[in-house]
């Protein structure tokens, strides 16, 4: 049996790891396969903190991943760390060991299962069984540190200020977060307020409780980009949210966009990040939107169940400079895992991570907000017509007044468009052809149709209007 290959089947894990342990290599030296023969070099000492067995072999990419970190190391950066392996006559890289004996075919990321899950494949929309394989889970769970669930008053108490009547359900969405990282909240947590009230201190023990490595922190901007990185979170916080207009990351496009990231379905996302293959996640993450802006911070229609809102009216002035010096002391002495231990303790059963949310006043005030003056000019356009079953947007513009028909033209408007007709009750009908468009007297158009009319009926009275009936 003079073939590594042979001796690595023969052998196996255990045995390697016992020659690990010994310390056993080919004369004392760090050997590489040349015609046959090994190089004689100096031996890298091996790191007692970085060893084989903390490695799994990624198939498809023919990667490393290091299991502490989840990070994928090159097989080059491997070989020159770990000294080869002398079993029988010849060496054994590192590398070659992996391959046979800690292979991954798929992976993904889902808090709640094992490092290594066995007989599953992560294909689109989750896990298929097949018997003989391993899906690595890039999920890492938080470290934990002493703390005293009673002792997390100081936490409560400011929570309270600054939230008062609305701090109940933000820490039950907190301890759901901790408590079950791997069940989807199916609503975002709107909070906001004036800057300098604290918002963020009030969130950073969350951070630690769930793992800095799990919550993720990007503005709106990145939110809308290629790259789908932050999905992989326990927590994903979008920060500072307000209509951004010029850059096209206007609150519209921004709820739109959140859809199928602050609730599922879908039961999935797929992660797209920088000069890696693409995989799919589970869709567990609970969305944190944190703004300084009512009226122009996120866009809300009145029958929306994807938001809770809580808005704070306390100001700058409320809190003095040795408050907030007190309290950081607080979070530095151990406050922080008070906070996580109150979090993983509290008894949320009452809490329904699938239920809509209240609709607080604060909700109330941005969808009246979002409600403007436009909304009252297109719903007497649209009596001009008649209160027509169905439409196209240029006989809705030949009905509107001066004002109204210069907005509906200009096409930095587009976006919006939808969201003020939907509010008055019309949303956008799709053609199953012609990518959704109608082709209405000769030129494709969008139809618009009530929203009260089952979809059928929508579909056909935009069939009829597009034939001229």
């Amino acid at each position: 049996m003079s073939d590594p290959n042979d001796i690595l089947r023969h052998l196996g894990e255990e045995a390697l790891r016992d020659k690990i342990d010994g310390a056993v290599r080919w004369n004392g030296e760090a050997p590489s396969i040349a015609n046959g023969e090994p190089d004689k070099k100096p031996a890298p000492q091996l790191s007692a903190d970085v060893k084989l067995e903390d490695f799994y072999a990624y198939m498809p990419d023919h990667t490393y991943i290091f299991a502490p970190t989840r990070e994928f190391w090159a097989a080059a950066s491997i070989n020159a760390r770990i000294p080869w392996i002398e079993i029988g006559e010849k060496p054994v890289k590192p590398t070659d060991w992996l391959d046979r004996n800690r292979p991954v075919e798929t992976m993904t990321w889902y808090p709640g299962f094992p490092m290594v899950i066995p007989d599953k494949l992560m294909l689109e929309g989750g896990f298929v069984d097949h018997k003989g394989v391993n899906c690595f889970n890039l999920y890492r769970p938080p470290e934990r540190r002493p703390g005293r669930a009673a002792a997390a008053v100081r936490w409560l108490d400011h929570l309270r200020k600054i939230y008062p009547d609305d701090w109940q359900h933000i820490v039950n969405y907190f301890a759901h977060c901790v408590q079950n990282p791997h069940e989807k909240i199916n609503h975002a947590l709107v909070l906001g307020g004036t800057p300098g009230i604290g918002k963020d201190m009030m969130i950073a023990p969350l951070r630690d409780a769930v793992g800095p490595w799990n919550f993720m922190n990007v503005s709106p901007k990145m939110i809308m980009g290629r790259f789908t990185g932050h999905l992989r979170s326990v927590v994903l916080r979008i920060s500072e949210a307000h209509d951004l207009g010029d850059s096209g990351v206007d609150r519209f496009a921004l709820y739109e966009h959140l859809k199928t990231i602050t609730a599922a379905p879908p039961e999935t996302h797929r992660i797209d990040e920088k000069n890696r293959r693409e995989y799919d996640v589970f869709n567990v993450n609970a969305t944190i939107i944190t703004t300084n802006h009512l009226t122009d911070g996120v866009y809300l229609p009145e029958d929306d169940r994807r938001h809770y809102v809580a808005w704070s009216d306390a100001q700058k002035e409320d809190f003095t400079d040795g408050y907030w010096t007190s309290l950081k002391g607080w979070f530095d002495g151990g406050g922080i895992w008070h906070v996580a231990a109150y979090l993983a303790q509290l008894n949320i059963s009452g809490f329904n991570p699938k239920a809509p949310p209240p609709k607080t006043a604060a909700f109330w005030q941005i969808v009246a907000a979002n409600a403007d003056s436009q909304d009252a000019e297109l719903l007497d356009a649209i009596e001009r017509m008649g209160n027509p079953d169905a439409f196209i947007l240029p006989r809705l513009i030949a009905s509107s007044p001066d004002g109204l028909r210069e907005w509906l033209r200009d096409r930095n408007n587009r976006r919006r468009i939808g969201h003020r007709l939907d509010a008055c009750g019309y949303v956008s009908v799709r053609n199953d052809v012609n990518k959704g468009l109608w082709v209405v007297t000769g030129s494709r158009q969008v139809i618009y149709a009530k929203k009260q009319l089952p979809d059928r009926e929508r579909k056909l009275v935009a069939q009829a209007l597009a034939e001229g009936r």
